[in-house]
């Protein structure tokens, strides 16, 4: 008998850079049931990661492609691709700009084209947010099928009515339970050698970038400082904002009372030395660092802009960002100590419960286009 091999669905995940959005679908490819699904993935030549070893081992492929700033190549490449491969599914992960993949699927006849929105549009980046509220017309002229990360990014890019008669399917920001648990002596080692044994532990996890808002976090850790001086603040990440962060946290005299660790593979060992996570986001569509934080039993000070369903435990503060920065430093130590407790709708981010069901709408919709 014939063995069937398994269904390699398409994959648009843009840039590479140890961020959200591919640690989700990272996720959810290493839960999977590999004998029957199988990703391909498409990303960009300027990403600043390689692909993981660990998925590459499990059979998932790698195709690099030109940045897609530069359409009139990136275009082209990947007709190429999607006419070799014979595709069912394509599932793109490009928020607004998921309309020029999904046009390609489009042309060359793929049948299931996923339009996947992972953000919102905020704060000052006007140029940006033009841009996307532009191509936010055309989210579903190619697509056949309409994903979001949250109820509220699910609303912005198709629209109310679109959502309303429940034709957007929510899929959670899943992360694997298990990782976020690090054995007391590998945490008692890490702190060590971060020199943090002694001290109250602030933190950020999460890409230097506008949306994340580093510095009214830094005006808040100022303060906390303060009023604490063996108080710190740990960040983990890097990004395009990586000097102007660095040159603030000298302007401030924070040198010796700010650890950057920098971009890490494993950034979930890093959550057990963290007594509060402080998240003054100016936008987010969901927020991995905020369901990440509270799996991991640490308490969280966070902005208006994470949207509700990221909130599952009652160990939290939310703050507008109007508020002062004292403000923000009151909620941060209102929470120290504070044991977390999870709701039981938190347990519905375990990637083992998510996966599966991912994995069956792959194989209905599969069938229901190729049979």
């Amino acid at each position: 008998m014939k063995e069937e091999k398994p269904i390699r669905i398409a994959q648009i995940i843009g840039k590479m850079w140890a961020g959200g959005v591919e640690t989700v679908v990272f996720n959810y490819y290493r839960a999977l049931d590999h004998s029957k699904i199988q990703f391909d993935f498409y990303y960009d030549a300027d990403s600043t990661v390689e692909p993981p070893e660990d998925i590459i081992e499990m059979g998932a492929h790698f195709y690099k492609l030109s940045p897609y700033q530069k359409i009139w190549k990136y275009l082209p490449e990947l007709k190429k691709y999607f006419k070799e491969k014979n595709y069912v599914i394509v599932h793109s992960h490009l928020n607004t700009l998921s309309v020029f993949p999904l046009f390609i699927a489009w042309t060359v006849g793929i049948p299931v084209r996923i339009a996947h929105n992972h953000s919102v549009p905020g704060g000052n980046e006007w140029k940006r947010n033009v841009v996307k509220l532009l191509l936010k017309k055309f989210s579903k002229v190619f697509a056949t099928d309409y994903f979001a990360c949250s109820e509220k990014a699910g609303y912005w890019l198709f629209g109310n009515k679109t959502f309303k008669e429940g034709k957007v399917k929510i899929i959670k920001n899943a992360i694997d339970f298990q990782k976020f648990s690090l054995p007391y002596d590998r945490e008692k080692s890490l702190k060590k050698s971060l020199g943090l044994t002694q001290n109250v532990v602030y933190g950020h996890i999460g890409r230097f970038t506008f949306a994340k808002n580093h510095m009214k976090l830094l005006d808040i850790f100022k303060i906390l400082h303060i009023r604490n001086n063996d108080a710190r603040l740990l960040l983990v990440g890097d990004g395009e904002l990586h000097d102007q962060i660095y040159q603030k946290i000298n302007r401030l005299s924070l040198t010796d009372s700010v650890i950057c660790v920098g971009k890490v593979q494993n950034p979930e060992v890093y959550y057990s030395v963290i007594d509060v996570m402080i998240l003054p986001s100016y936008f987010e569509g969901f927020s991995m660092t905020t369901i990440e934080s509270q799996v991991s039993g640490v308490p969280i000070v966070i902005s208006k802009a994470i949207p509700i369903e990221a909130i599952i435990s009652d160990s939290y503060q939310y703050r507008d960002l109007k508020d002062s920065d004292e403000m923000w430093a009151d909620a941060a130590e209102s929470l120290l100590n504070k044991t977390v407790k999870l709701s039981n709708r938190g347990y519905e981010f375990d990637i083992h419960r998510c996966a599966p069901l991912l994995q069956d709408w792959y194989l209905e919709n599969y069938q229901l286009k190729f049979i």
